[in-house]
């Protein structure tokens, strides 16, 4: 394990010694002030229509409904303010009509993966009742048989053929979102997303996963993966984590908080490569809790990244060089990495200008991050009145980069959820490669 920062301990410190639940937050107002009230009944009539056209879509979806409406909620940072309301409510919605297992489909499987005497000879006790759902599967409270609390994630009976399905409803999601990243090649990107979400349904691959970075992060100070105890392909029981979820930080933390909170999130994306060549790829606020002590526990390992290597090094590269300002040699290495496809010939000082809100946080080098500033960069990608538009329509995602992106956007979307003040340059030039180097 590499050496850890002194000052990790005094900020785990500030977790555990503060208590969470104290700083409330002032409701927002969602809805945008307009002129006239036919100009605000047809502001609310798209608004709504916007909404449903997203229930709709993830409606039909089976397995992967609520692993889609989780990704889109880290987003929701993006939205202007008006359309993040109706998003919202659509989402929980779509929670809410999936109703969990009953105890007998539980028992059926748990006698199947873990043996006909499963109750006896591995539990001490186990609450029939969810404790929380997951996306192809629901979670239990147990206790183990050596005492230990547990969490035991059963997954749904014909999971499989549901997120087929799912998968085969991408396109029409990808149509609806294309606005978001203009001129992507949609096809690489969703045939590796569909072959990604169907690892997720093996827990005996997760369980793996789960294993490596427990294994490398085992008594850190500052982080704490469960231990798995027992797995099968459609069970999966770890230890139980106590704490407070990063969705309860967005909520009700105070400022101190979420910037702790924030900094260790930060810093795991950048770390767990490099200590075990796992990127957690799901970043979701409900997979990571504040644990007693203060630590950043993580959950959930069925969307990694496996990156032997660390993350590719042309990307510290290019970072480093987009901030030197080498447009010639950022095209180049962009090109050259599929960023750029080969019949485009875009300007290289009108590409850095279309990457410098991208990167502002860098040049800042510790950033306040607000879902203000997400918005204004997503309405930079898409102001088509701007010079720089072009270059994002001539700029593509290679299929390979498809998780470290995935991840990046989404924990971005996180940190200004936290509305955060982050470090972000002194852990990117430790832990990123290239990027130290220029």
């Amino acid at each position: 394990m590499s050496d850890v920062p002194r000052s990790s301990l005094s900020r785990s410190a500030k977790l555990a010694s503060i208590p969470l639940g104290l700083a409330g937050r002032s409701a927002v107002g969602w809805g945008r002030k307009v002129a006239g009230g036919d100009a605000a009944k047809i502001d609310a009539d798209a608004q709504r229509a916007f909404a449903e056209q997203v229930f709709d879509v993830l409606g039909q979806l089976k397995g992967g409904a609520m692993k889609v409406g989780q990704s889109l909620s880290v987003l929701e940072a993006a939205f202007p303010e008006e359309y993040a309301a109706p998003l919202r409510e659509a989402l929980v919605r779509l929670q809410e009509s999936a109703p969990p297992m009953r105890a007998e489909a539980v028992h059926r499987i748990l006698s199947e993966e873990l043996g006909p005497r499963w109750r006896s000879s591995k539990f001490l006790s186990f609450d029939d009742r969810p404790a929380a759902a997951a996306s192809i599967g629901q979670v239990h409270r147990a206790v183990w048989r050596d005492g230990r609390e547990v969490a035991v994630k059963v997954q749904y009976p014909g999971a499989e053929e549901a997120l087929k399905s799912d998968l085969a409803q991408l396109g029409r999601l990808a149509r609806i979102t294309a606005g978001w990243v203009p001129g992507l090649d949609i096809g690489p990107v969703i045939r590796e997303l569909q072959a990604r979400m169907t690892e997720e349904l093996d827990y005996t691959l997760e369980a793996h996963h789960q294993k490596v970075v427990e294994r490398g992060f085992r008594d850190h100070p500052d982080y704490f993966v469960p231990e798995v105890l027992a797995h099968s392909p459609r069970v999966l029981v770890s230890e139980w984590v106590d704490g407070v979820s990063l969705a309860s930080v967005i909520a009700t933390g105070d400022q101190p908080v979420r910037d702790a909170a924030a900094q260790l999130y930060y810093e795991f994306l950048l770390l767990a490569p490099v200590e075990v060549g796992v990127l957690h790829a799901d970043p979701h606020p409900g997979n990571f809790r504040i644990t007693p002590d203060g630590r950043l526990g993580v959950i959930d390992f069925g969307a990694v990244n496996l990156l032997p290597e660390g993350f590719p090094e042309p990307i510290g590269h290019l970072l480093r060089q987009a901030l030197d300002g080498s447009a010639e040699t950022v095209v180049q290495g962009l090109r050259d990495e599929g960023f750029i496809k080969p019949s485009q010939r875009p300007d290289p000082e009108l590409l850095l200008e279309a990457i410098r809100p991208f990167i502002e946080p860098l040049v800042a080098r510790q950033f306040h991050f607000t879902r203000a500033w997400m918005r204004q960069v997503g309405a930079h990608a898409q102001d088509f009145t701007s010079p720089t538009f072009k270059v994002h329509l001539q700029l593509n995602l290679p299929p390979e980069y498809l998780l470290i992106y995935r991840t990046w956007l989404g924990g971005i979307g996180i940190l200004c959820q936290l509305e955060a003040n982050v470090d972000v340059w002194n852990p990117m030039e430790r832990w990123l490669p290239g990027f130290a180097q220029g």
